[in-house]
Protein backbone atom coordinates (compact mmCIF):
# COMPACT_ATOMS: atom_id res chain seq x y z
CA UNK A 1 0.00 0.00 0.00
CA UNK A 2 1.18 3.32 -1.23
CA UNK A 3 2.21 5.45 2.22
CA UNK A 4 3.00 8.72 0.79
CA UNK A 5 0.60 11.53 1.51
CA UNK A 6 -0.87 13.17 -1.32
CA UNK A 7 -1.90 16.69 -0.97
CA UNK A 8 -5.16 17.63 -1.14
CA UNK A 9 -7.05 17.61 -4.60
CA UNK A 10 -8.42 21.25 -4.88
CA UNK A 11 -10.90 20.29 -7.13
CA UNK A 12 -12.97 18.05 -4.26
CA UNK A 13 -15.97 19.67 -3.02
CA UNK A 14 -17.04 19.47 0.65
CA UNK A 15 -20.76 18.22 1.37
CA UNK A 16 -21.80 17.57 4.60
CA UNK A 17 -19.64 14.62 5.98
CA UNK A 18 -18.98 13.41 2.25
CA UNK A 19 -16.52 14.45 0.11
CA UNK A 20 -17.41 14.16 -3.63
CA UNK A 21 -14.57 13.74 -6.59
CA UNK A 22 -15.22 16.09 -9.30
CA UNK A 23 -16.72 14.48 -12.56
CA UNK A 24 -14.62 13.33 -14.75
CA UNK A 25 -14.39 14.41 -17.96
CA UNK A 26 -12.09 13.39 -21.37
CA UNK A 27 -9.14 15.07 -22.10
CA UNK A 28 -9.19 17.94 -25.06
CA UNK A 29 -6.81 16.95 -27.60
CA UNK A 30 -4.85 19.93 -28.88
CA UNK A 31 -6.12 21.60 -32.12
CA UNK A 32 -3.40 20.89 -34.48
CA UNK A 33 -0.09 20.97 -32.92
CA UNK A 34 1.79 24.06 -32.75
CA UNK A 35 1.86 26.04 -35.94
CA UNK A 36 5.16 25.21 -36.53
CA UNK A 37 4.95 21.46 -36.14
CA UNK A 38 1.56 22.03 -38.26
CA UNK A 39 2.94 23.74 -41.32
CA UNK A 40 5.87 21.07 -41.48
CA UNK A 41 3.47 18.20 -40.91
CA UNK A 42 1.27 19.16 -43.39
CA UNK A 43 4.23 19.66 -45.73
CA UNK A 44 5.70 16.18 -44.98
CA UNK A 45 1.71 14.75 -45.75
CA UNK A 46 1.54 16.44 -48.89
CA UNK A 47 5.02 15.45 -50.15
CA UNK A 48 7.70 17.81 -49.58
CA UNK A 49 10.66 17.89 -46.93
CA UNK A 50 10.94 21.39 -45.62
CA UNK A 51 14.08 23.34 -46.95
CA UNK A 52 13.25 26.70 -47.34
CA UNK A 53 12.79 29.00 -43.22
CA UNK A 54 9.69 30.24 -42.91
CA UNK A 55 10.05 33.76 -41.93
CA UNK A 56 6.57 35.53 -42.94
CA UNK A 57 3.99 35.53 -39.87
CA UNK A 58 0.40 36.76 -40.50
CA UNK A 59 0.96 41.03 -41.08
CA UNK A 60 3.95 40.12 -43.11
CA UNK A 61 2.03 37.91 -45.61
CA UNK A 62 -0.97 40.38 -45.59
CA UNK A 63 1.70 43.30 -46.66
CA UNK A 64 3.50 40.91 -48.75
CA UNK A 65 -0.08 40.14 -50.49
CA UNK A 66 -1.19 43.72 -50.55
CA UNK A 67 2.50 44.76 -51.94
CA UNK A 68 2.57 42.69 -54.57
CA UNK A 69 -0.59 44.42 -56.33
CA UNK A 70 0.92 47.91 -55.92
CA UNK A 71 -1.68 50.13 -56.97
CA UNK A 72 -0.28 53.82 -55.75
CA UNK A 73 2.95 52.54 -58.32
CA UNK A 74 0.95 50.34 -60.99
CA UNK A 75 -2.49 52.60 -61.48
CA UNK A 76 -0.26 55.55 -62.04
CA UNK A 77 2.08 53.42 -64.76
CA UNK A 78 -0.96 52.14 -66.23
CA UNK A 79 -3.36 55.15 -66.01
CA UNK A 80 -2.68 56.13 -70.11
CA UNK A 81 -4.05 52.73 -71.60
CA UNK A 82 -7.74 53.15 -70.57
CA UNK A 83 -7.66 56.66 -71.08
CA UNK A 84 -6.02 56.63 -74.65
CA UNK A 85 -8.41 53.55 -76.13
CA UNK A 86 -12.05 54.72 -74.07
CA UNK A 87 -11.72 57.86 -72.06
CA UNK A 88 -11.99 59.07 -67.89
CA UNK A 89 -15.22 56.75 -67.93
CA UNK A 90 -13.84 53.44 -68.89
CA UNK A 91 -10.67 53.87 -67.00
CA UNK A 92 -12.81 54.39 -63.80
CA UNK A 93 -15.46 51.90 -64.37
CA UNK A 94 -12.85 49.39 -65.58
CA UNK A 95 -11.38 49.27 -62.23
CA UNK A 96 -14.46 48.99 -60.18
CA UNK A 97 -16.09 46.41 -62.74
CA UNK A 98 -12.25 44.56 -62.98
CA UNK A 99 -12.35 44.72 -59.36
CA UNK A 100 -14.91 42.75 -58.60
CA UNK A 101 -13.86 40.01 -60.99
CA UNK A 102 -10.53 39.80 -59.04
CA UNK A 103 -12.45 38.84 -56.35
CA UNK A 104 -13.83 36.42 -57.30
CA UNK A 105 -11.01 35.29 -59.18
CA UNK A 106 -8.71 35.48 -55.85
CA UNK A 107 -11.69 33.72 -53.91
CA UNK A 108 -11.34 30.48 -56.08
CA UNK A 109 -7.98 30.58 -56.05
CA UNK A 110 -8.20 31.00 -52.09
CA UNK A 111 -9.91 28.17 -52.19
CA UNK A 112 -7.92 25.81 -53.93
CA UNK A 113 -4.94 26.49 -52.73
CA UNK A 114 -5.70 26.58 -48.73
CA UNK A 115 -5.81 22.73 -49.06
CA UNK A 116 -2.37 22.20 -50.53
CA UNK A 117 0.01 25.32 -49.53
CA UNK A 118 3.01 24.36 -51.40
CA UNK A 119 5.81 27.07 -53.09
CA UNK A 120 4.06 25.62 -56.38
CA UNK A 121 0.97 27.18 -55.85
CA UNK A 122 -1.81 26.33 -58.26
CA UNK A 123 0.40 24.12 -60.18
CA UNK A 124 0.71 21.65 -57.51
CA UNK A 125 -2.92 21.71 -56.96
CA UNK A 126 -3.22 20.14 -60.14
CA UNK A 127 -2.14 16.97 -59.33
CA UNK A 128 -5.41 16.69 -56.95
CA UNK A 129 -7.70 17.69 -59.63
CA UNK A 130 -7.68 15.66 -62.69
CA UNK A 131 -7.69 12.02 -63.00
CA UNK A 132 -3.95 10.74 -62.56
CA UNK A 133 -3.61 9.79 -66.00
CA UNK A 134 -3.94 13.59 -67.14
CA UNK A 135 -1.42 15.13 -64.30
CA UNK A 136 1.53 15.18 -66.61
CA UNK A 137 0.29 17.05 -69.22
CA UNK A 138 -1.82 19.07 -67.28
CA UNK A 139 0.84 20.06 -64.69
CA UNK A 140 2.99 20.70 -67.33
CA UNK A 141 0.77 23.78 -69.29
CA UNK A 142 -0.16 24.84 -66.03
CA UNK A 143 3.56 25.55 -64.83
CA UNK A 144 4.81 26.95 -68.19
CA UNK A 145 1.52 29.35 -68.56
CA UNK A 146 2.37 30.52 -64.86
CA UNK A 147 6.00 30.95 -65.14
CA UNK A 148 5.58 32.52 -68.24
CA UNK A 149 2.81 35.37 -66.84
CA UNK A 150 5.04 35.52 -63.51
CA UNK A 151 7.80 36.18 -65.26
CA UNK A 152 6.36 38.76 -67.89
CA UNK A 153 4.68 40.50 -64.49
CA UNK A 154 8.46 41.10 -63.19
CA UNK A 155 9.63 42.43 -66.44
CA UNK A 156 6.82 44.31 -66.95
CA UNK A 157 7.20 46.21 -63.44
CA UNK A 158 10.99 46.79 -64.38
CA UNK A 159 9.87 48.48 -67.50
CA UNK A 160 7.28 50.81 -65.61
CA UNK A 161 9.78 51.65 -62.93
CA UNK A 162 12.32 53.09 -65.93
CA UNK A 163 9.28 54.33 -67.86
CA UNK A 164 8.26 56.45 -64.16
CA UNK A 165 12.01 57.19 -63.77
CA UNK A 166 12.18 58.72 -67.00
CA UNK A 167 9.43 60.75 -66.99
CA UNK A 168 10.31 61.85 -63.37
CA UNK A 169 13.42 63.26 -65.34
CA UNK A 170 11.34 65.17 -68.26
CA UNK A 171 8.97 66.46 -64.85
CA UNK A 172 12.58 68.33 -63.69
CA UNK A 173 14.15 69.42 -67.33
CA UNK A 174 13.23 72.68 -68.94
CA UNK A 175 9.89 73.31 -70.98
CA UNK A 176 10.98 74.53 -74.64
CA UNK A 177 8.29 75.19 -77.37
CA UNK A 178 5.68 73.14 -75.35
CA UNK A 179 8.16 70.76 -74.92
CA UNK A 180 10.73 68.98 -72.25
CA UNK A 181 14.38 69.19 -73.10
CA UNK A 182 14.48 65.67 -71.80
CA UNK A 183 11.71 62.89 -73.04
CA UNK A 184 11.80 59.36 -73.03
CA UNK A 185 11.56 57.29 -75.95
CA UNK A 186 11.39 53.37 -76.38
CA UNK A 187 15.34 52.08 -76.66
CA UNK A 188 15.68 54.41 -73.42
CA UNK A 189 13.18 52.70 -71.71
CA UNK A 190 14.57 48.80 -72.45
CA UNK A 191 18.14 50.07 -71.86
CA UNK A 192 17.44 51.23 -68.44
CA UNK A 193 15.65 48.35 -67.28
CA UNK A 194 18.02 45.89 -68.14
CA UNK A 195 20.15 44.69 -65.21
CA UNK A 196 22.70 43.24 -67.55
CA UNK A 197 23.66 47.11 -69.00
CA UNK A 198 25.34 47.90 -65.68
CA UNK A 199 27.51 50.51 -67.41
CA UNK A 200 24.63 52.81 -68.78
CA UNK A 201 22.53 54.60 -67.50
CA UNK A 202 19.31 56.48 -68.27
CA UNK A 203 20.82 59.86 -68.38
CA UNK A 204 20.93 61.43 -64.81
CA UNK A 205 23.90 58.73 -64.05
CA UNK A 206 21.91 55.44 -62.20
CA UNK A 207 21.50 52.90 -63.92
CA UNK A 208 17.72 51.87 -61.97
CA UNK A 209 16.69 48.94 -63.00
CA UNK A 210 19.90 47.05 -62.51
CA UNK A 211 19.79 48.51 -58.94
CA UNK A 212 15.78 47.46 -59.34
CA UNK A 213 17.26 43.73 -59.66
CA UNK A 214 20.12 43.79 -57.64
CA UNK A 215 17.85 44.43 -54.97
CA UNK A 216 15.71 41.69 -54.97
CA UNK A 217 19.17 39.29 -55.59
CA UNK A 218 20.78 41.07 -52.59
CA UNK A 219 17.01 40.27 -50.89
CA UNK A 220 17.83 36.60 -51.21
CA UNK A 221 21.13 36.30 -50.28
CA UNK A 222 21.32 38.16 -47.11
CA UNK A 223 19.80 36.90 -43.88
CA UNK A 224 16.39 35.62 -44.94
CA UNK A 225 14.57 37.50 -42.46
CA UNK A 226 15.25 40.25 -44.56
CA UNK A 227 12.16 39.30 -46.45
CA UNK A 228 10.50 41.21 -43.82
CA UNK A 229 11.76 44.13 -45.34
CA UNK A 230 10.13 43.80 -48.52
CA UNK A 231 6.45 43.45 -47.04
CA UNK A 232 6.61 45.86 -44.45
CA UNK A 233 5.73 49.20 -46.16
CA UNK A 234 1.70 48.07 -46.83
CA UNK A 235 0.67 50.74 -44.51
CA UNK A 236 2.53 53.50 -46.02
CA UNK A 237 1.42 52.56 -48.85
CA UNK A 238 -2.46 53.01 -47.79
CA UNK A 239 -1.21 56.24 -46.09
CA UNK A 240 0.79 57.56 -49.27
CA UNK A 241 -2.28 56.53 -51.00
CA UNK A 242 -5.04 58.49 -49.20
CA UNK A 243 -2.41 61.25 -49.29
CA UNK A 244 -1.91 61.45 -52.81
CA UNK A 245 -5.44 60.94 -53.83
CA UNK A 246 -6.31 64.27 -51.04
CA UNK A 247 -3.20 66.44 -52.65
CA UNK A 248 -4.54 65.86 -56.35
CA UNK A 249 -7.72 66.70 -55.82
CA UNK A 250 -6.74 69.71 -53.41
CA UNK A 251 -4.07 70.92 -55.72
CA UNK A 252 -5.30 70.99 -59.55
CA UNK A 253 -7.28 73.74 -60.30
CA UNK A 254 -10.36 73.81 -62.68
CA UNK A 255 -11.14 70.79 -61.92
CA UNK A 256 -13.43 68.21 -64.11
CA UNK A 257 -17.50 67.75 -63.47
CA UNK A 258 -17.98 64.09 -61.97
CA UNK A 259 -20.85 63.82 -65.33
CA UNK A 260 -17.45 64.18 -67.15
CA UNK A 261 -15.83 61.70 -65.56
CA UNK A 262 -18.07 58.91 -65.05
CA UNK A 263 -19.99 59.17 -68.06
CA UNK A 264 -17.17 60.89 -70.91
CA UNK A 265 -16.45 57.61 -73.11
CA UNK A 266 -14.33 58.02 -76.40
CA UNK A 267 -13.23 55.89 -79.15
CA UNK A 268 -9.80 55.85 -79.17
CA UNK A 269 -8.72 52.74 -80.42
CA UNK A 270 -10.33 53.10 -84.08
CA UNK A 271 -12.30 50.37 -83.91
CA UNK A 272 -14.79 52.35 -84.67
CA UNK A 273 -17.26 51.09 -81.53
CA UNK A 274 -16.81 52.25 -78.50
CA UNK A 275 -17.90 49.39 -76.37
CA UNK A 276 -15.34 47.69 -77.64
CA UNK A 277 -13.05 50.34 -76.73
CA UNK A 278 -13.81 49.97 -73.34
CA UNK A 279 -13.19 46.12 -73.29
CA UNK A 280 -9.34 47.62 -74.46
CA UNK A 281 -9.74 49.04 -71.33
CA UNK A 282 -9.36 46.70 -69.04
CA UNK A 283 -5.32 46.37 -69.60
CA UNK A 284 -4.46 48.13 -66.71
CA UNK A 285 -6.78 46.58 -63.51
CA UNK A 286 -6.46 43.00 -65.23
CA UNK A 287 -2.66 43.75 -65.31
CA UNK A 288 -2.41 45.35 -61.93
CA UNK A 289 -4.69 42.75 -60.29
CA UNK A 290 -3.31 39.85 -60.79
CA UNK A 291 -0.63 37.42 -59.35
CA UNK A 292 -3.10 36.20 -56.75
CA UNK A 293 -1.43 32.90 -56.05
CA UNK A 294 2.17 35.42 -55.64
CA UNK A 295 1.31 34.76 -51.83
CA UNK A 296 0.89 30.86 -52.39
CA UNK A 297 4.13 30.69 -53.49
CA UNK A 298 5.77 32.19 -49.88
CA UNK A 299 3.81 29.20 -48.66
CA UNK A 300 6.69 27.48 -48.04
CA UNK A 301 8.10 30.14 -45.83
CA UNK A 302 4.83 31.55 -44.19
CA UNK A 303 3.50 30.47 -40.76
CA UNK A 304 0.17 28.55 -41.21
CA UNK A 305 0.10 29.23 -44.50
CA UNK A 306 -3.45 27.13 -45.31
CA UNK A 307 -5.04 29.57 -43.40
CA UNK A 308 -2.54 32.73 -43.80
CA UNK A 309 -2.35 32.60 -47.66
CA UNK A 310 -6.07 32.56 -48.29
CA UNK A 311 -6.50 35.34 -46.06
CA UNK A 312 -4.19 37.42 -47.14
CA UNK A 313 -5.53 37.24 -51.05
CA UNK A 314 -8.96 37.82 -50.30
CA UNK A 315 -7.34 41.65 -47.92
CA UNK A 316 -5.36 42.19 -50.27
CA UNK A 317 -7.69 42.40 -53.48
CA UNK A 318 -9.92 43.88 -51.33
CA UNK A 319 -8.12 46.69 -50.65
CA UNK A 320 -6.29 46.75 -53.07
CA UNK A 321 -8.86 47.01 -55.28
CA UNK A 322 -10.78 49.52 -53.40
CA UNK A 323 -7.89 51.97 -53.12
CA UNK A 324 -6.96 51.57 -56.65
CA UNK A 325 -10.56 52.76 -58.01
CA UNK A 326 -10.18 55.79 -55.53
CA UNK A 327 -6.91 56.44 -57.38
CA UNK A 328 -7.95 56.15 -60.92
CA UNK A 329 -10.97 58.51 -59.77
CA UNK A 330 -9.27 61.29 -58.49
CA UNK A 331 -6.79 61.41 -61.11
CA UNK A 332 -9.96 61.40 -63.76
CA UNK A 333 -10.82 64.48 -62.19
CA UNK A 334 -7.38 66.14 -62.68
CA UNK A 335 -7.48 65.93 -66.56
CA UNK A 336 -7.66 69.71 -66.82
CA UNK A 337 -6.07 69.25 -70.32
CA UNK A 338 -7.57 65.89 -71.65
CA UNK A 339 -5.66 66.09 -74.82
CA UNK A 340 -2.56 67.65 -73.59
CA UNK A 341 -1.86 65.55 -70.80
CA UNK A 342 -2.95 62.13 -72.60
CA UNK A 343 -0.46 62.92 -75.27
CA UNK A 344 2.14 64.56 -72.55
CA UNK A 345 5.93 64.67 -73.45
CA UNK A 346 6.69 62.66 -70.07
CA UNK A 347 5.45 59.87 -71.54
CA UNK A 348 3.03 59.33 -69.19
CA UNK A 349 -0.58 60.82 -68.38
CA UNK A 350 -0.42 60.63 -64.36
CA UNK A 351 3.31 61.80 -64.17
CA UNK A 352 1.88 65.14 -65.98
CA UNK A 353 -1.13 65.59 -63.78
CA UNK A 354 0.75 65.09 -60.39
CA UNK A 355 3.48 67.92 -62.37
CA UNK A 356 0.50 69.62 -62.87
CA UNK A 357 -1.01 70.10 -59.25
CA UNK A 358 2.20 69.77 -57.22
CA UNK A 359 4.71 72.03 -59.58
CA UNK A 360 8.06 70.07 -59.73
CA UNK A 361 9.48 70.14 -56.12
CA UNK A 362 5.47 68.92 -54.95
CA UNK A 363 4.97 66.84 -58.00
CA UNK A 364 8.28 65.19 -58.17
CA UNK A 365 8.04 64.33 -53.99
CA UNK A 366 4.74 62.36 -54.89
CA UNK A 367 5.59 61.17 -58.04
CA UNK A 368 8.82 59.68 -55.94
CA UNK A 369 6.50 57.47 -53.70
CA UNK A 370 4.60 56.23 -56.61
CA UNK A 371 7.73 54.98 -58.05
CA UNK A 372 9.15 53.77 -54.59
CA UNK A 373 6.04 51.74 -54.70
CA UNK A 374 6.43 49.94 -57.88
CA UNK A 375 10.28 49.32 -57.23
CA UNK A 376 8.70 47.07 -53.88
CA UNK A 377 5.90 45.84 -56.15
CA UNK A 378 8.70 44.41 -58.62
CA UNK A 379 10.48 43.14 -55.74
CA UNK A 380 6.99 41.49 -54.26
CA UNK A 381 6.64 39.94 -58.04
CA UNK A 382 10.08 38.53 -58.39
CA UNK A 383 10.06 36.78 -54.83
CA UNK A 384 7.11 35.02 -56.14
CA UNK A 385 8.67 34.21 -59.86
CA UNK A 386 11.64 32.55 -58.70
CA UNK A 387 9.39 30.34 -56.02
CA UNK A 388 7.64 29.19 -58.93
CA UNK A 389 10.46 28.76 -60.78
CA UNK A 390 11.77 26.71 -57.79
CA UNK A 391 8.45 24.77 -57.60
CA UNK A 392 8.98 24.14 -61.34
CA UNK A 393 12.50 23.12 -61.15
CA UNK A 394 11.96 20.58 -58.16
CA UNK A 395 9.72 18.59 -60.05
CA UNK A 396 12.27 18.58 -63.25
CA UNK A 397 10.20 20.40 -65.67
CA UNK A 398 12.83 23.17 -66.31
CA UNK A 399 15.76 23.05 -67.88
CA UNK A 400 18.97 22.73 -65.60
CA UNK A 401 16.04 21.78 -63.04
CA UNK A 402 19.01 20.47 -60.65
CA UNK A 403 20.76 23.40 -60.69
CA UNK A 404 17.49 25.95 -60.54
CA UNK A 405 16.36 24.10 -57.66
CA UNK A 406 19.40 24.17 -55.32
CA UNK A 407 18.66 25.79 -51.90
CA UNK A 408 21.49 28.56 -50.83
CA UNK A 409 22.55 26.69 -47.65
CA UNK A 410 23.30 30.03 -46.30
CA UNK A 411 20.05 31.59 -46.64
CA UNK A 412 18.12 29.02 -47.07
CA UNK A 413 16.88 30.46 -50.51
CA UNK A 414 16.50 29.33 -54.03
CA UNK A 415 18.91 31.97 -55.21
CA UNK A 416 20.18 30.25 -58.94
CA UNK A 417 16.14 30.44 -59.60
CA UNK A 418 16.83 34.46 -59.08
CA UNK A 419 19.03 34.45 -61.58
CA UNK A 420 17.04 32.52 -64.30
CA UNK A 421 13.87 34.64 -63.83
CA UNK A 422 16.13 37.81 -64.24
CA UNK A 423 17.84 36.49 -67.51
CA UNK A 424 14.26 35.26 -68.45
CA UNK A 425 12.51 38.93 -67.94
CA UNK A 426 15.78 40.69 -69.71
CA UNK A 427 14.56 38.27 -72.91
CA UNK A 428 11.07 39.66 -72.51
CA UNK A 429 11.86 42.91 -72.43
CA UNK A 430 14.51 43.06 -75.47
CA UNK A 431 11.06 42.87 -77.35
CA UNK A 432 10.31 47.16 -76.47
CA UNK A 433 13.44 47.99 -77.61
CA UNK A 434 11.20 48.61 -81.32
CA UNK A 435 8.81 51.00 -79.66
CA UNK A 436 6.83 51.90 -76.52
CA UNK A 437 3.80 50.09 -77.99
CA UNK A 438 5.64 46.77 -78.51
CA UNK A 439 5.95 47.10 -74.64
CA UNK A 440 2.32 46.16 -74.52
CA UNK A 441 2.99 42.93 -75.35
CA UNK A 442 4.50 42.61 -72.00
CA UNK A 443 1.79 43.90 -70.28
CA UNK A 444 -0.98 42.02 -72.29
CA UNK A 445 0.73 38.52 -71.64
CA UNK A 446 1.12 39.12 -67.97
CA UNK A 447 -2.88 38.74 -67.06
CA UNK A 448 -3.96 36.42 -69.69
CA UNK A 449 -1.20 33.73 -68.93
CA UNK A 450 -1.55 33.99 -64.91
CA UNK A 451 -5.50 34.49 -65.31
CA UNK A 452 -5.67 31.26 -67.79
CA UNK A 453 -3.40 29.38 -65.54
CA UNK A 454 -5.54 29.64 -62.85
CA UNK A 455 -8.75 29.48 -63.95
CA UNK A 456 -7.72 26.01 -66.03
CA UNK A 457 -7.10 24.39 -62.58
CA UNK A 458 -10.49 25.77 -60.87
CA UNK A 459 -12.40 24.08 -64.02
CA UNK A 460 -10.82 21.17 -63.52
CA UNK A 461 -11.71 20.95 -60.41
CA UNK A 462 -15.15 21.47 -61.14
CA UNK A 463 -15.12 19.53 -63.98
CA UNK A 464 -13.45 16.17 -62.32
CA UNK A 465 -14.92 17.16 -58.40
CA UNK A 466 -17.01 13.88 -58.64
CA UNK A 467 -14.15 11.78 -59.91
CA UNK A 468 -11.33 13.34 -58.21
CA UNK A 469 -11.09 13.32 -54.29
CA UNK A 470 -10.35 16.99 -53.54
CA UNK A 471 -9.75 17.14 -49.42
CA UNK A 472 -10.58 20.84 -48.46
CA UNK A 473 -8.40 23.15 -46.60
CA UNK A 474 -9.44 25.53 -43.59
CA UNK A 475 -10.77 28.01 -46.34
CA UNK A 476 -13.74 27.07 -48.63
CA UNK A 477 -16.60 28.96 -50.56
CA UNK A 478 -19.24 26.71 -48.84
CA UNK A 479 -22.28 26.72 -51.21
CA UNK A 480 -21.12 29.91 -53.03
CA UNK A 481 -18.49 27.78 -54.26
CA UNK A 482 -19.35 26.79 -58.14
CA UNK A 483 -21.22 29.88 -58.78
CA UNK A 484 -18.15 32.17 -58.05
CA UNK A 485 -15.76 29.55 -59.79
CA UNK A 486 -17.68 29.98 -63.12
CA UNK A 487 -18.02 33.48 -62.88
CA UNK A 488 -14.12 33.64 -62.29
CA UNK A 489 -13.78 31.10 -65.66
CA UNK A 490 -16.24 32.93 -67.86
CA UNK A 491 -14.48 36.17 -67.10
CA UNK A 492 -11.30 34.93 -67.49
CA UNK A 493 -11.90 33.68 -70.96
CA UNK A 494 -13.72 36.80 -72.46
CA UNK A 495 -11.06 39.39 -70.87
CA UNK A 496 -7.83 37.47 -72.28
CA UNK A 497 -9.34 36.94 -75.33
CA UNK A 498 -9.78 40.70 -75.61
CA UNK A 499 -6.27 41.61 -74.07
CA UNK A 500 -4.78 39.84 -77.04
CA UNK A 501 -6.21 42.72 -79.91
CA UNK A 502 -4.19 45.15 -80.99
CA UNK A 503 -5.25 48.33 -78.91
CA UNK A 504 -4.60 50.17 -82.02
CA UNK A 505 -6.52 50.74 -85.14
CA UNK A 506 -4.82 50.22 -88.43
CA UNK A 507 -2.06 47.85 -87.11
CA UNK A 508 1.29 48.71 -87.79
CA UNK A 509 4.70 46.97 -86.59
CA UNK A 510 4.92 49.19 -84.08
CA UNK A 511 1.59 49.05 -82.63
CA UNK A 512 0.83 45.56 -83.26
CA UNK A 513 0.28 43.22 -80.17
CA UNK A 514 2.80 41.08 -80.09
CA UNK A 515 1.33 39.43 -77.03
CA UNK A 516 -0.32 36.32 -78.91
CA UNK A 517 3.48 35.79 -80.58
CA UNK A 518 5.22 35.93 -76.78
CA UNK A 519 2.11 33.47 -75.54
CA UNK A 520 2.86 31.37 -78.95
CA UNK A 521 6.44 31.16 -79.07
CA UNK A 522 6.39 29.86 -75.27
CA UNK A 523 3.65 27.52 -75.72
CA UNK A 524 5.55 25.62 -78.80
CA UNK A 525 8.73 25.82 -76.99
CA UNK A 526 6.94 23.95 -74.10
CA UNK A 527 4.53 21.84 -76.24
CA UNK A 528 7.92 20.67 -78.30
CA UNK A 529 9.89 19.81 -75.33
CA UNK A 530 7.44 17.49 -73.65
CA UNK A 531 6.66 15.70 -77.03
CA UNK A 532 10.42 15.22 -78.04
CA UNK A 533 12.06 15.41 -74.35
CA UNK A 534 9.25 15.45 -71.12
CA UNK A 535 6.97 12.84 -71.95
CA UNK A 536 7.33 9.65 -70.54
CA UNK A 537 9.84 11.09 -68.00
CA UNK A 538 8.10 14.78 -66.46
CA UNK A 539 5.14 13.02 -64.48
CA UNK A 540 4.14 16.20 -62.57
CA UNK A 541 4.52 17.68 -59.01
CA UNK A 542 6.72 14.62 -57.23
CA UNK A 543 6.20 14.16 -54.04
CA UNK A 544 7.06 10.73 -53.46
CA UNK A 545 10.00 9.14 -51.23
CA UNK A 546 9.89 11.62 -48.19
CA UNK A 547 10.99 10.70 -45.03
CA UNK A 548 10.95 13.71 -42.36
CA UNK A 549 10.70 13.68 -38.84
CA UNK A 550 9.17 16.10 -37.43
CA UNK A 551 8.94 17.01 -33.12
CA UNK A 552 4.81 16.11 -31.68
CA UNK A 553 3.79 17.99 -29.11
CA UNK A 554 5.32 15.91 -26.40
CA UNK A 555 8.95 16.34 -27.99
CA UNK A 556 9.08 12.92 -29.10
CA UNK A 557 10.19 12.50 -32.86
CA UNK A 558 7.29 11.58 -35.76
CA UNK A 559 8.39 9.99 -38.88
CA UNK A 560 6.37 9.92 -41.80
CA UNK A 561 6.21 6.88 -43.84
CA UNK A 562 8.18 6.51 -47.07
CA UNK A 563 4.97 6.38 -49.88
CA UNK A 564 3.04 9.62 -48.83
CA UNK A 565 -0.59 9.79 -50.40
CA UNK A 566 -3.13 12.54 -49.63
Amino acid sequence: MDQTVKPPDPNRKVKGDRIEDPVWTPPVPPPMATIQDDDELLLARIGYKQELQREFSKWSTISYAISILGVLGSVPATFGSPLSVGGPATAVWCWLIGSCMAMCIGSSVAELVSAYPTAGGMYFVTKHVVPADQVPIFSWIQGWCNLLGQTAGVSSVAYTVSQMLLAGVSMNSDLVNGQYSYSPFAITSSIANSPANDRITDGVGVDWDAVHYWRDLLADYENPASNHSLVRPDQQYVSATICICIALVYLTPDKQPASWVFTHFTDGSGWGSKVFSFFLGFLSVAWTMTDYDGTTHMSEETHDAAVRGPVAIKTAVLVSGAFGWMLTVCMCFCLTEFDEILNSPTGLPAAQIFLNAGGKAGGTTMWAFAILVQFFTGCSAMLADTRMAYAFARDDALPFSRFLSEVNPYTHTPVNAVWFVVFFSCCLNCIAIGSTETATAIFSVTAPALDLSYVSVILAHQIYKKKVKFIEGPFTLGRWGTLINYIAVIWVLFISTILFFPSQLPVTPANMNYAICVAAFISIFALVWWWVDARGKYTGPQTNNIIHEIPSEDGTDYEEPDEITV
